[in-house]
């Protein structure tokens, strides 16, 4: 049986707009041209951080693996993360028991926390200097409704045995200083430099043999046993298995009817006083649509972000990135009247996300041995690294029933999530 896909083109200036901070002290990994054809284990279609997990995820389990990207690697939707590497989903546990049941639900939370504590491993273990830092969460109730909300978001959470408390009014005001009906405040979260990451994981696959190469990928033919990868050169790659981590970038597959693509955007101040942040430096986000997020930096800045809209046209992005900015600008002193609120980055990008805040991940319907690995919401990251663990579980023979929960072609009873005009708004480039 023979399966072909085609592959669409999306350069970085239709997934970005602007500069993000990320990656200024970084040593950038060296690619190559592909001088002839040749054969592996894996392809790995994508070098931003979900290609960068996956490939030095499966070359330390022993495969062989080739990264192939056409732009420099991490400048597509990874420069434009904001990296709250978050266990908690853009979905809150109690949207997803509505839509799956208690136990499922519960279970894919319960894998989202260990991602992050699994992400949190990897970069102690091999010491990446990457700007990570453990976090604890603020989840801010928008209103008094929304407090109610928590609340009972909180006790579902203790039912499944995830970590957190519920503070309310009095008590956020007097630990946080912030003046919000209610929160719910959560450990195990982190944040990093996004760029610095994907470069280090990049090499750390090459020191186990991967291969990083430039080329634009065409088209892929399914046969057999293998797929043969083809290239805009004259040369091709036969592998075993092809992993499609191309980010927000559409490779012109059939996307499921629960993923839709919209817009983000982001800012990062100057420099702060130390005793300018709020208390823990903890992740911040709230419970409203658009919302806000920030966090805080290595060099002591504050990066906020949100005020996502279903824009896909990248010129109309670019076009609305002062107003969005202005916008996120005077939620953020309104929320924390203390910064310093001068912008020295701005940045905004297209996103995925799927009504039921979940990622895709697994196999590619109708193309035998192509998998993805499309880490889509405000848990990208994380949902990276489970991908990076599923896909080599995978790839090794080894199936377990919780994969359909992520599968490509699961059933999405969170579709009425995005609503008539087809947008769930609120995940963004968290």
């Amino acid at each position: 049986m023979a399966s072909d896909l085609d592959l669409d083109e999306a350069d970085h200036e239709q997934m970005v707009s602007g500069r993000s901070l990320w990656g200024r002290t970084g040593i950038r990994p060296a690619w190559q041209a592909i001088a002839e054809s040749f054969s592996t284990d894996v392809a790995v279609i994508g070098g931003g951080i979900t290609g960068a997990l996956v490939a030095e995820h499966l070359a330390a389990r022993g495969f062989s693996v080739v990264i192939v990207d056409r732009e420099e690697p991490g400048f597509g939707s990874t420069a434009a993360s904001t990296a709250m590497l978050q266990w908690e989903i853009d979905s809150t546990l109690s949207e997803l028991e509505t839509w799956y049941g208690f136990e499922r639900a519960a279970g894919i939370y319960r894998r989202s926390a260990a991602s992050v504590a699994g992400l949190a491993k990897l970069v102690a273990a091999n010491a990446i200097a990457c700007g990570f830092r453990p976090r604890n969460t603020l989840y801010l109730a928008a209103n008094q409704e929304s407090a109610r909300d928590l609340l009972k978001e909180r006790q579902l959470r203790r039912r499944a045995g995830l970590p957190g408390v519920y503070l309310e009014h009095p008590d956020l005001f007097t630990q946080f200083e912030l003046d919000r009906d209610g929160a719910i405040y959560s450990p195990g979260s982190a944040e990093a430099d996004p760029l610095l990451l994907t470069w280090a994981l990049i090499a750390m696959a090459m020191r186990h043999g991967a291969q990083l190469v430039r080329a634009s990928v065409t088209a892929l033919h399914s046969e057999g046993d293998h797929v043969t990868v083809e290239t805009d050169g004259t040369h091709v790659i036969e592998a075993r298995h092809v992993v499609l981590a191309t980010g927000y970038s559409m490779p012109g597959l059939d996307m499921p009817k629960l993923h839709r693509t919209s817009s983000s955007w982001a800012f990062a101040t100057v420099p702060q006083h130390a005793a300018t942040f709020w208390r823990d430096r903890a992740l911040i986000w709230e419970d409203s649509h658009p919302y806000l997020y920030m966090r805080t930096t290595a060099d002591n800045r504050i990066v906020a972000g949100g005020e996502d809209d279903g824009t896909t046209d990248a010129a109309a992005r670019d076009r609305r990135l002062p107003s969005k900015i202005r916008a996120i600008q005077e939620k953020m002193k309104r929320l924390w009247p203390r910064a310093d609120a001068r912008i020295a980055h701005v940045w905004g990008g297209t996103f995925g996300e799927t009504a039921d805040g979940l990622p895709l991940i697994g196999p590619v319907p109708g193309m035998p041995h192509v998998v993805a690995a499309y880490g889509y919401g405000g848990n990208g990251i994380t949902f990276s690294y489970l991908a990076a663990q599923m896909i080599g579980a995978m790839i090794a023979g080894m199936h377990r029933d919780w994969f359909e929960d992520f599968a490509l072609d699961r059933d999405g009873p969170g579709m009425r999530r995005f609503g008539e005009d087809g947008l769930r708004v609120g995940s963004g480039l968290r």
